[in-house]
């Protein structure tokens, strides 16, 4: 019985005891907010080595790092030590979003590294497949497609990215409105070039009743990719985006009646005052689904920094209500990243994941800044950096910038303000709290 049919009927399993002491929550809370498809949980019974996550309502706003094989470059080793950076900075789970290569062997090194969930969009080695057995990506069937989602759901995948909103009828309302961005998506532009050219109704759409049925016979969830996502701030809350989301929320019911978990994702560049009415109207429309965002950003001018542009957008969409959010690398919009660059994409992630997270006040996050505010008022540099998202970039910093490694300040020495005044104060640094 899948895990969602298990909630349905009161029944608490091993997945959901675990996640809820991750989370310090009672399994009674998972188990509800799991049978409401408030929350989702990660983890395919293949992937044996891969610890379950919980994604949704009430729980830690969880981070996603993207890798995969891209161009004639990429290699194995590469994208391996990118997942070793994203693991050490942190990241809740992984994304393989090879395009090209040896696909199948890139997927099944991700699952024998890690120990996170792991998720792919499918379409993209179906059109690499069809490129080779065919000659071109645009002869690819609805059965090659369908066999490597099955195929990869086997392997031990746990969430599908799958753009299965998107139909011909939304495409001829973007071609009439016209947009300044016409799609940043890289899977859903390809689908649509597909359909366009072939002049069929999508198939993940027409036929997603057998999408259903392998999501439920592995017991994986999907996670419902927009094709229309906006590429630039323009673009936001456009006719076609919406109505990509009704459609989406459509298929959240017919998932759910289904046994299968599923949650949302989007929506890609949207102006900071736009965060909070897109973040409602998913949740409105899709009743609920987790929401996995990428970003999103909020300037379409932060080129080589978009890391800290998506951080902002994150923060609010946390807020908000946004459950999982999708790193941004310092090279979105140039070019593939560098381990360095994953790296840094998922401190920023977790640092707007957790923002987010104090705003709707979370305890385990409100305690978190607490703990650092202790430990700096004492002065006790040791569990400073230990309670940093980034400890290892704050133990460097703090090794260059220190005459001594004593209690003062690195900064003021011995005029650090903040011994002075609790001297004042009676306040004894060293045992403050």
């Amino acid at each position: 019985m899948s895990l969602l049919r298990n909630a349905q009927n009161g029944i608490v399993t091993r997945e959901m005891e675990q996640v809820a002491a991750q989370e310090k929550v009672s399994p009674e809370f998972i188990r509800q907010g799991v049978a409401e498809g408030k929350i989702v949980i990660l983890k395919n019974a293949n992937h044996t080595n891969a610890v379950p996550l919980a994604v949704g309502a009430g729980l830690k706003t969880k981070v996603s790092a993207s890798v995969g094989l891209y161009g004639k470059d990429a290699s194995i080793e590469n994208e391996l030590e990118k997942i070793r950076a994203a693991v050490d900075a942190g990241t809740d789970a992984i994304m393989d979003l090879s395009v090209t290569g040896e696909i199948d062997a890139m997927r099944k090194e991700v699952l024998s590294a890690v120990s996170k969930p792991v998720g792919t969009l499918p379409l993209y080695q179906a059109l690499a497949n069809a490129g080779i057995k065919y000659g071109s990506s645009l002869k690819m069937t609805a059965d090659d497609l369908f066999e490597v989602i099955e195929a990869q759901a086997a392997e031990g995948v746990a969430f599908l990215a799958l753009h299965c909103g998107t139909t011909m009828a939304i495409i001829e309302r973007a071609k009439r409105e016209g947009r300044i961005d016409p799609l940043v998506s890289y899977g859903g532009s390809h689908l649509i070039g597909w359909m366009v050219h072939n002049q069929r109704e999508n198939p993940l759409y027409e036929y997603f009743d057998r999408v259903l049925e392998i999501a439920k016979n592995y017991d994986v969830a999907l996670s419902f990719a927009d094709s229309m996502r906006p590429g630039c701030l323009a673009d936001s809350l456009d006719g076609a985006q919406v109505q990509e989301l009704v459609v989406l929320g459509e298929l959240v019911q017919r998932t759910r009646d289904a046994g299968v978990q599923v949650m949302v994702k989007g929506p890609g560049h949207v102006p900071l005052n736009q965060i909070k009415t897109t973040i409602e109207l998913q949740k409105g429309l899709c009743k609920n689904a987790p929401y996995f965002v990428f970003g999103p950003l909020v300037t379409d001018t932060g080129v080589g920094h978009d890391h800290i542009s998506a951080a902002i957008g994150g923060a609010v969409s946390s807020w908000a209500g946004a459950d999982f959010i999708c790193y941004v690398t310092p090279a979105e919009h140039l070019g593939i990243p560098n381990a360095n660059q994953v790296r840094e994409g998922v401190v920023a992630a977790r640092i707007a994941a957790h923002c987010g997270d104090l705003a709707k006040g979370m305890p385990a996050a409100v305690n978190w800044d607490l703990e650092m505010s202790i430990a700096r008022k004492a002065l006790d540099w040791d569990k400073q950096i230990s309670l940093a998202i980034d400890p290892t970039t704050a133990k460097l910093i703090w090794k260059e910038r220190s005459d001594d490694f004593s209690s003062k300040c690195s900064m003021c020495g011995q005029y650090c303000a903040m011994e002075i005044i609790s001297k004042y104060l009676n306040t004894d640094t060293k045992h403050a709290c």
